[in-house]
């Protein structure tokens, strides 16, 4: 049974709109989301130039130009798109959702790479070694792809080692990985960033030569495992 979910619709600009189900992190919203994604992707047609997801939300970017011409509208372009949206809302089914594979991540946690971990244990009155091992507890749901080519917005993490994003973004190295609040992501690039750096893995999340350049997508759950730095200096030429 499809669960019980409200909405708002809304343009951005001329020629995007989104729908949002409720701006928080919902496994439930989001499992909605991947399903319109899926309905409107089985319903593509001419005039949609992409398909954007959110935590909890959607958007299409559209050709008002192509709208217009090919269904003649006596409304606006708006109007139309809006309309694609509420049938995508209405007929899609979270059942329907494929199911998407676990992927297991290295991670090393050594001090060179996980810049912030005193700054999280002092802040949260933990160990070091305690916050990682509260990190590498949890399986992580990949909710959204933005902010960098391959950047993972998954959750949610651990209250215990919840912590803010700095104030300032610093320079991070590809491959670091954050915690801003209850989020967890991984930096595809070097990048300033603002996240709270507690380890970095050897393995490229963007790839932009081969077939398939982003390694993870919506929908996937992560897990990282911990790796030595002789490990990860093995991996990391091996890739």
């Amino acid at each position: 049974m499809e669960p019980d979910l409200s909405y708002e619709i809304f343009p951005l600009g001329d020629s995007a709109v989104t729908i949002d189900l409720g701006n928080r992190i919902c496994g439930t919203l989001n499992n909605k989301v991947l399903a319109m994604q899926q309905w409107l992707t089985s319903h593509h047609s001419e005039w949609m130039r992409d398909i954007i997801l959110g935590y909890s939300s959607i958007s299409i970017l559209y050709d008002p130009v192509i709208i217009h011409k090919k269904h003649k509208l006596k409304t606006t372009a708006f109007d139309f798109v809006k309309t694609t949206l509420q049938k995508a809302f209405e007929d899609s089914s979270t059942a329907a959702v494929q199911q998407r594979e676990e992927v297991e991540l290295p991670v090393c946690y050594e001090e060179s790479f996980g810049t912030d971990l005193p700054f999280i244990a002092e802040s949260k009155q933990l160990t070091v070694e305690e916050v990682i091992n509260i990190h590498l507890s949890q399986t992580y749901r990949v909710y959204m792809m933005g902010f960098l080519p391959g950047f993972p917005y998954m959750g949610e993490v651990d209250k215990r080692i919840q912590v803010p994003r700095k104030q300032k973004p610093e320079a991070v190295r590809a491959g670091s990985v954050g915690i801003a609040a209850g989020q967890t992501g991984i930096y595809p690039l070097d990048s300033p960033g603002g996240w709270q750096i507690v380890g970095r893995t050897p393995v490229s999340l963007f790839q932009p030569n081969e077939m398939s350049p982003v390694k993870l997508r919506a929908g996937q759950s992560v897990r990282f495992h911990r790796v030595s730095l002789t490990e990860f200096d093995r991996l990391a030429f091996h890739k």
